[in-house]
């Protein structure tokens, strides 16, 4: 497929992280897949690898240890990293860490990047995000009735969390709570920083997800705080700044997600129109019935309107903005775009398609819940509709730029 014209320097990144996929990914993803030691030794040998040419941590630019430079240069990258689910752990930018580590860059004291930050970007330790509840919709963070209470130079933590992704074998939390219940809404709320060796936390279970389980960061934990005390210096920013900060954080999480699915709904397009062309069915080609030629047209058009939007919002947030409408408009678009092209590369691909043959079958148990996670769609097409409406309102109009 065609591509924008693009900065030689980027160009040459992508083309060296295609290489690296190519050499060392996709030959071993069974491997890296399997989830036991032999694939975390694996992992760790290419994680080494990763660092050796420079392509670790592109999320995070060189002063918070990693080689990236910037939203649009890494869009592109996760071209080429997101084609399969276990390269973002190879190159060291895998949710939930990547979000973890760019907060804590941004907002972080000295003690804690050199506590927190510094080993969760060299690889020494993991991290997950503890926000959503199970008692109240995740949808709508004012909701937390997860607290901490300060008591001299301490937090005393009690919250009960799940979906706290990658909390199997983490060294630390950050974690959503209420510290001041009586504050307006969005003033109520901080994020703390918890080690997982503090006395009263506590890893619940691991939930199955689609029917998988998973083990170390492949996982999605129910988590719970009982009279956890962690210094009061832990809090990120101000009491208070849990809101602000769970935007800084929340946005670019999901262009992260976004920018991997990129890879994602590529690949299984690849895998669609190739075997489209070596499958036969009733004397000729698949690739010659209407109804494959219509699913790779509308493919096609899909995805490149969803690139194109993913690299304008990654403009816009190395411009400094925020980005809010154009981020929730390609998080649900994105999100729609790369359930239809598994759901019709599954389709071609008949019963092969549902075995774990190719890479298809995980793929599409993943992305299902891309349309909830870091925010339903029915949640972003409200955010967005609600903008455009406001300019409305003002006597104005919505300027597609």
């Amino acid at each position: 497929m065609a591509t924008a014209v693009i900065p030689d320097a980027i160009a040459e990144r992508r083309e060296q992280v295609r290489a690296f996929m190519e050499e060392h990914v996709y030959p071993n993803e069974h491997a890296l897949l399997r989830e036991d030691a032999q694939a975390d030794e694996l992992i760790g040998e290419l994680r080494e690898k990763a660092k050796d040419a420079r392509l670790w941590a592109p999320h995070l630019p060189a002063e918070a240890g990693g080689s990236g430079s910037g939203f649009l240069e890494y869009a592109y990258l996760n071209e080429e990293i997101g084609r399969s689910s276990i390269a973002q752990l190879v190159f060291g930018c895998q949710a939930p860490d990547a979000g973890n580590g760019e907060i804590l860059h941004l907002f972080g004291t000295e003690d804690q990047k050199q506590r927190f930050l510094e080993p969760l970007v060299s690889g020494a330790t993991r991290s997950f995000f503890g926000m959503t509840e199970p008692e109240v919709a995740g949808s709508d963070p004012t909701l937390l009735r997860g607290r901490a209470e300060r008591d001299g130079d301490e937090w005393v933590i009690d919250a009960h969390k799940w979906f706290s992704s990658g909390a199997d074998g983490a060294g630390f939390g950050i974690v959503m709570v209420v510290t001041d219940p009586d504050a307006e809404p969005h003033r109520r709320a901080s994020m703390i920083l918890v080690p997982t060796d503090a006395p009263g936390y506590e890893l619940v279970r691991k939930i199955p997800v689609m029917g998988h389980e998973g083990r170390g960061w492949g996982t999605h934990c129910e988590t719970r705080f009982t009279n956890v005390r962690v210094p009061f210096e832990n809090v990120l920013g101000e009491p208070g700044d849990g809101f602000r900060i769970a935007q800084k954080r929340l946005g670019p999480g999901r262009i992260h997600h976004v920018m991997r699915w990129l890879g994602q709904m590529q690949r299984a397009f690849e895998l669609m129109c190739s075997y489209s062309l070596e499958r036969k069915a009733f004397g000729e080609p698949l690739a010659d019935k209407q109804t494959i030629q219509n699913w790779i047209a509308e493919s096609a058009a899909d995805i490149q309107a969803c690139r194109l939007m993913t690299f304008q919002a990654a403009q816009r947030i190395d411009d400094g903005d925020e980005a809010r409408v154009e981020v929730s408009l390609v998080k649900f678009f994105a999100a729609r775009v790369l359930n239809e092209v598994l759901d019709r590369a599954l389709q071609v691909h008949g019963g092969l398609g549902m075995t774990e043959d190719t890479p298809l079958a995980a793929m599409w148990r993943q992305a299902r819940a891309a349309r909830i996670y870091d925010g339903a769609d029915e949640v972003h097409k409200m955010v967005v509709a609600r903008r455009i409406l406001r300019d409305f309102e003002d006597g104005g109009t919505w300027r597609f730029t």
